[in-house]
């Protein structure tokens, strides 16, 4: 079933990520990502993810297509020009690739080639705004386009900001500009994340919120010190700290999140950031 049909349903929404290789071996890859046919609703393929060189997102994207996964087409704003934006989502388009996710995207200074510069010629708000055009058969110029693409267009919001109306006031721009359904940053707060849900309530969106895998209290302090929105509660990177088995202990925590989510998100977008083994064992253990 289609991203979009699922979302016009009322199923609980599970979509995870792929990240591509650093290199043109995608035997992993594909690998880690045949078990997830038929258990989950899409797959997002990441776009140089942290901005560290690695496989271009819409060729994952084919690859995951062609082993039967819905694929999400990671767009961000930083590497390319409108130029080249816009040729690479109709070349979505072409390759039967629907559904688009776009980012801002992480600045080159925190990846592997930090003398890369930024380009950056367009917002995220401004290419949705490309994407509903291109979709209505114009380009960016309003030129007309000889065959136009048909996609199923999302966006980002981060639920955990410290101040939650500019997020709210982005988030309603990007509605405005097409955004038909949101991921979020990581939940580890699901009372905040409730308040969260009761203001963005009016834009009548289905948000998905995010839940990434804690692999030990190290990573959980790290996203506490350095990544905006990010708040793990002390209790949860104890837990996390003392458990044995940490593959199992991350397991958990995520299920039990992922329960507690439930009656508030639309579905939730799982983020192993490395972990897609245990991607199966996690959709084992949840109860949607």
């Amino acid at each position: 079933m289609s991203l979009k049909r699922v979302l016009e349903s009322k199923k609980f929404i599970v979509t995870t990520e792929a990240g591509p290789p650093k290199g043109t071996d995608i035997s992993k890859m594909i690998e880690e990502a045949r078990p997830l046919v038929g258990r989950v609703d899409a797959v997002n393929v990441t776009d140089i993810q942290s901005a560290v060189m690695r496989l271009g997102s819409l060729v994952g994207c084919h690859i995951l297509k062609d082993i039967g996964i819905e694929p999400i087409f990671q767009l961000t704003c930083r590497d390319r020009n409108r130029l080249a934006l816009q040729s690479d989502l109709l070349s979505a388009g072409v390759l039967g690739i629907e559904n688009i996710l776009i980012l801002t995207g992480d600045h080159p200074l925190s990846g592997d080639h930090p003398q890369a510069k930024p380009v950056f010629d367009l917002d995220s708000v401004q290419l949705l705004q490309v994407v509903k055009k291109l979709t209505s058969g114009k380009d960016m110029a309003d030129n007309q386009l000889d065959g136009k693409p048909n996609f199923c267009t999302g966006a980002v919001v981060n639920p955990s900001a410290d101040q939650i109306e500019p997020e709210l006031i982005k988030m309603e721009k990007k509605v405005k500009a097409g955004a038909e359904f949101f991921q979020t940053q990581a939940v580890y707060d699901i009372a905040k994340f409730e308040e969260f849900m009761k203001k963005a309530r009016p834009f009548k969106v289905p948000i998905i919120a995010g839940v990434i895998l804690l692999k030990s209290a190290k990573m959980a302090q790290y996203m506490n010190e350095n990544v905006a929105g990010i708040s793990v509660p002390d209790k949860l990177i104890r837990e996390i700290d003392g458990a044995k088995d940490k593959h199992k202990k991350s397991i958990e925590i995520a299920a039990r999140l992922i329960k507690e989510l439930k009656p508030i998100a639309r579905g939730v977008h799982i983020m192993p950031i490395g972990w897609e083994r245990l991607i199966p064992e996690l959709l084992d253990t949840m109860e949607v």
